[in-house]
């Protein structure tokens, strides 16, 4: 069987002090969930983050690393760094890094190779636009990214990577595949798992990442492919967050 785990991406929001807060109100409300559950909140206040999660079993994760381990990088982490922070998870290729920060499906890939290397697990973002959608795309659009990302890596690693399918469209926008749609996408990307790591898809766990919320978490994770959420603004309100924990 395999663990549902809930994600929270904060993106750019909350200070040190606001993250200590939202933590704190966090943590009784999940304290006995069955999925796990992972907050992820921007890279300055992952310090923050890990001292109030102290003693709790959420787990800490970053938003974004590069893949060296140092040199003239301006503004990049390490995944040194991350893991020295308390870091467990990273998440590598959301669609937002991918439009506004040139993230390609190769520096994901390098990404994914350099946390696995140093034992940090990555989450990796994968996921049509509205036009791939809409021309019958969405299932070669999402093997190809699968395909990248995954180069190079064994059917051992399927147990320490985490794969979120968020179809851009979705993202943000309110609009929310239907479970129907998610759950199919999500079967053919473990489907070219499978393809290329064979019985290893079977334990892989695929979040589904396109405005989860607490009316349709439920839903989407009745779902017999999909194993979890990566949350994005309904995880930065502590009681809509362990609804969705809580499903």
């Amino acid at each position: 069987m395999r663990r549902p785990i809930i994600a929270g991406n904060w993106k750019l929001n909350k200070t040190p002090s606001e993250t200590v807060a939202l933590v704190e109100e966090i943590k009784p409300l999940v304290k006995d969930a069955r999925a796990e559950v992972v907050v992820c909140p921007t890279s300055a206040c992952l310090f923050a983050a890990k001292m109030a999660l102290d003693g709790s079993d959420i787990a800490l994760g970053a938003q974004n690393v590069y893949f060296e381990d140092a040199g003239a990088f301006t503004g990049e982490v390490s995944v040194d760094t991350l893991i020295e922070l308390g870091v467990r998870y990273v998440i590598i290729g959301h669609s937002e890094r991918r439009e506004y920060f040139a993230e390609t499906d190769e520096t994901v890939n390098k990404k994914v190779l350099k946390c696995l290397e140093k034992r940090l697990r990555p989450i990796i973002c994968v996921g049509e636009r509205l036009y791939e959608r809409e021309l019958n795309i969405t299932d070669e659009t999402v093997r190809r990214q699968v395909k990248l990302a995954l180069t190079g890596l064994s059917a051992q690693d399927m147990d320490e990577i985490v794969i979120a399918y968020e179809p851009v469209w979705a993202i943000g926008t309110g609009k929310t595949a239907t479970s129907e749609q998610a759950n199919e996408t999500i079967r053919a990307i473990r489907t070219v798992v499978n393809e290329l790591m064979g019985d290893a898809s079977n334990r892989l766990r695929i979040q589904y990442g396109g405005s989860m919320n607490a009316d349709n978490a439920a839903q989407l994770m009745a779902m017999s492919d999909i194993d979890g959420g990566l949350i994005g603004g309904a995880s930065l309100k502590a009681d809509a967050f362990s609804k969705i924990v809580n499903y």
